[in-house]
């Protein structure tokens, strides 16, 4: 099969074997996302080599459950060992055994197939598009916040991050806070959050507009949490999704004499983003940029690195 292999050091389109089923279930993609985790693997994030990409919908071609065959799924990328603490609690992604799809010891979805455990996948409402079904895996990224927070509809919410991820977040958090604004620089994509109706400043206007409940930080950048710092008020909390592989020094003691609560989050659970993008609670498909083949992969992950681009996915 066709697939995107990365070494280490280049990424290449080359032909790579076709898993197989044993006891998981063999997927066809039909459309993978290019995210932010992605661009950080290729500069050394997580040390992975493989096939990348973890954000897909396609359809299941090989599995021991035949009511599975030819429906059309979106997956849980953490495999679990199924025996440790974690596991038992169905926190896989904390299992010092597992694989991750196209992030640690598991091949990805930037591939004709891929494979994962028949528990992992979850079959896509009819009335769910293949485009909006790729964003299920981040927009349950956003979803774990509320999981993690216990958000009251009263608080004052501040999103840093204009791109994907923050624009996701901020449309979850809209369906319960009246409050939310979104921190950027991109006018584009500044833009697009106005136009669903969120309110957004520039990241300069940070001292001006603190005093926030809940700070997200989600800007793709290791500035990111020095904005999120200014903003979040004392007792406030901060929940950190940007993954980058470039290390910073940064003063912290903001954060011990105002007494804020730093939380890391990531993944997050399918059947709420599922039912988001069923019911429409979520608009997404207004955020894909482009859609390409995996022999343009070169010019995809361009465009996916542009400060002003949104989504792109790639067709195999």
């Amino acid at each position: 099969m066709k697939a995107l292999y990365f070494d280490g050091k280049d990424l290449k389109l080359v032909e790579h074997d076709k898993p197989k089923a044993d006891d998981e279930a063999v997927v066809k993609v039909l459309l993978a996302g290019i995210c932010g985790t992605d661009l950080e693997i290729l500069k050394g994030y997580a040390g992975f080599r493989g096939v990348p990409g973890h954000e897909f919908v396609g359809v299941v071609e090989e599995s021991k459950n035949p009511e599975l065959v030819g429906k059309r799924v979106v997956g849980e990328i953490n495999v679990g060992c199924d025996n440790c603490s974690y596991c038992r609690r169905n926190l896989e992604r904390h299992c010092p055994n597992r694989t991750v799809l196209g992030i640690k010891n598991r091949d990805g979805a930037f591939a004709e197939y891929l494979s994962l455990p028949e528990k992992n996948l979850h079959i896509v409402p009819d009335n769910v598009s293949d485009v909006a079904a790729v964003f299920t895996e981040p927009l349950a990224a956003c979803y774990e916040i509320l999981e993690q927070t216990h958000i009251d509809p009263n608080w004052r919410v501040a999103i840093v991050g204009d791109g994907r991820l923050g624009n996701l977040i901020a449309q979850v958090i809209s369906t319960i806070c009246h409050e939310v604004h979104v921190y950027g620089k991109h006018r584009r994509k500044m833009d697009v959050l106005i136009s669903l109706g969120l309110k957004c400043f520039h990241v300069s206007e940070a001292e001006e507009f603190g005093g926030y409940d809940l700070v997200v930080e989600a800007s793709g950048n290791v500035s990111g949490l020095w904005t999120a710092i200014r903003l979040v008020k004392p007792r406030g909390i901060i929940v950190l999704k940007t993954t980058v592989a470039e290390s910073v020094s940064m003063n912290l003691s903001p954060l011990v004499v105002n007494e804020v609560v730093l939380i890391g989050s990531r993944c997050g659970p399918f059947t709420p983003a599922l039912r988001a993008l069923s019911k429409k609670l979520v608009k997404v498909e207004q955020l894909v940029d482009a859609i390409y083949s995996l022999e343009e992969y070169q010019t995809a992950f361009r465009h996916a690195e542009s400060k002003e681009g949104l989504k792109i996915l790639l067709k195999p």
